[in-house]
């Protein structure tokens, strides 16, 4: 798991989520690329929403930061 900024996961998530930018912001390249090779298809967007909502409920410890 990696330590990333709450504020900024979301940010990315919604805008740029559907070419797994947040992914690769969360250090999972994996996943990033898979984003990226699907993009067309409308699918990782949904996704990358619903994990910027899902995220906008964890916690953040003091300096903003989630494990993703």
């Amino acid at each position: 798991m990696n330590e990333v900024n709450k504020v900024i996961y979301i940010v990315l998530a919604i805008f740029l989520g559907g070419f797994g930018i947040h992914k690769f912001y969360a250090r999972k390249t994996i996943i990033g690329l898979l984003y990226l090779v699907f993009c067309w298809t409308g699918i990782p967007q949904i996704l990358a929403v619903v994990g910027a909502i899902i995220t906008l409920f964890k916690p953040a410890d003091q300096n903003g930061n989630i494990l993703v």
